[in-house]
């Protein structure tokens, strides 16, 4: 993704590539659970719309800035809006899929801890998004906004009622920005230059893009900031092989200047006499 990065370790201390067959399983069966869980949630229209009038509230009592702002910067243009529509449905899945691959053939350790990160993010916004099914803003008629993709295209999604391909009540938490996040601070750890800190403009515009574009609320991406922290601080990305040698490897240095230093004392001692 970056040529100026460092180069992936090499030799008997790298680490292990994992298999690719049983990497391919794994993250076509973390898809299809996406899929399927999704599927699991739907029909919950009255909840979810009830989940949605509750959710707009919050925001208000707390204070946070008004989706309407965003989506007026987008509407000033149609080019404008028909590149975040474009962003939101082409961005997503291949960015994070790109990112995958690239750690697995240039990071492979922290290919192992980026795909654990992703796949318990998933997994708890599964359940989140079971137990509490939410409709996006743009279904709602109290936010006062607009569905950009339905008016501008293009869209990913149907008719709620006949779309059967996703979930339009699971905005909370949103996987969109979690999944962005999850890439930019992935790439900015295994990654030394300095320009790795640019990476975090894809979450700041895939943050813009969802709201602007109603189809998420700021409290879905504070719920998806939360759960991806809380995966971050339990999944530690495992120390280096190579740096653990080099500090073990430090006493034993020492030790052998000191039995070298010993062993030259007589012989100097004895050509004074």
């Amino acid at each position: 993704m970056n040529a100026r990065s460092e180069p992936a370790p090499a030799g008997p201390d790298a680490p292990a590539r994992p298999p690719l067959v049983r990497e391919l399983l794994l993250v076509a069966g973390l898809f299809l659970v996406y899929k399927f869980g999704r599927q699991l949630a739907t029909g919950h229209t009255t909840e979810a719309f009830r989940n949605a009038h509750h959710v707009w509230d919050w925001e208000r009592v707390l204070r946070l800035p008004d989706e309407g702002t965003v989506q007026s910067l987008l509407l000033h243009g149609d080019t404008l809006v028909h590149v975040a529509n474009t962003y939101y449905a082409a961005v997503h899945f291949p960015a994070t899929l790109a990112f995958l691959v690239w750690l697995y053939l240039r990071r492979p350790a922290h290919y192992v801890w980026a795909r654990r990160v992703l796949a318990a993010v998933t997994g708890a916004a599964l359940v989140l998004h079971l137990l509490f099914p939410l409709a996006p803003p743009r279904m709602l008629g109290a936010t006062g906004l607009i569905d950009t993709a339905r008016l501008f295209g293009p869209s990913v999604y149907g008719p709620p009622r006949t779309d059967a391909l996703s979930n339009q009540f699971a905005a909370m938490p949103s996987l969109h920005f979690g999944w962005a996040l999850m890439l930019a601070i992935g790439l900015i750890v295994a990654t030394r230059t300095r320009w790795r800190w640019l990476w975090l403009l894809h979450p700041l515009v895939t943050l813009l893009v969802i709201v602007g574009t109603a189809n998420h609320y700021w409290l879905d991406v504070i719920a998806a900031t939360a759960l991806l922290g809380l995966a971050l601080a339990v999944l530690r990305l495992p120390r280096s092989r190579p740096r653990e040698r080099t500090r073990c490897g430090l006493p034993h240095r020492r030790a052998e200047v000191r039995r070298r230093s010993s062993a030259e004392r007589p012989e100097l001692v004895g050509a004074g006499r």
